[in-house]
């Protein structure tokens, strides 16, 4: 029977840190950078009275129309597909609007993955697969699995058991075995 790796969407498949940071800057006139959200979220690295409209960026379809995938993501997510069965996992509770953008971005990006393998959920505790490679360590929490930290600048300073810096260590860790 294949192992089942769930993979999460954003921040570790495509590069949603720099459109916010690019909406933000364009919106507010600020310059903020990737370096300035190192170690925390960019929700705290921003004004109190900017953090809602931030927060808001993932509501709007247009968000995720053109997401950038991370440099090798989608050939080594090929490659994974060929030896595991492959779920993307992605938190869409907290934007519902995005369901249908994320679900066109994943169809467009991930033709070789059935839709039937999309999860739109919140906890990730419900997944069933034998690993999760997230960006977010609060979704290892409840997980049954080995959950595989995906380097994002959030989360630069945890410690965790299993941490992928990009893709080609995804596949050295998975593909190597």
């Amino acid at each position: 029977m294949r192992k089942r790796i769930a993979i999460d969407m954003d921040e570790t498949i495509c590069d949603t840190l720099t459109r916010h940071l690019d909406w933000y800057n364009t919106e507010f006139k600020q310059n903020l950078t990737r370096q300035d959200v190192m170690g925390k979220k960019i929700y705290d690295s921003v004004p109190d009275e900017h953090v809602a409209r931030i927060r808001s960026y993932p509501d709007n379809p247009k968000f995720f129309a053109d997401l950038t995938p991370y440099e090798n993501a989608i050939e080594v997510i090929r490659e994974l597909n060929e030896k595991y069965d492959i779920y993307i996992a992605t938190a869409a509770m907290e934007h519902p609007n995005s369901f249908a953008a994320k679900y066109e971005w994943l169809v467009k990006y991930l033709p070789f993955i059935s839709p039937m393998n999309f999860i739109f959920c919140g906890n990730k505790g419900v997944l069933n697969t034998d690993y999760l490679i997230d960006d977010s360590s609060r979704h290892f929490e409840f997980f049954s699995g080995q959950g595989v930290l995906f380097t994002a600048p959030h989360n630069i300073e945890e410690q965790p058991l299993v941490r992928v810096n990009n893709w080609q260590e995804v596949r050295d860790y998975f593909l190597t075995k």
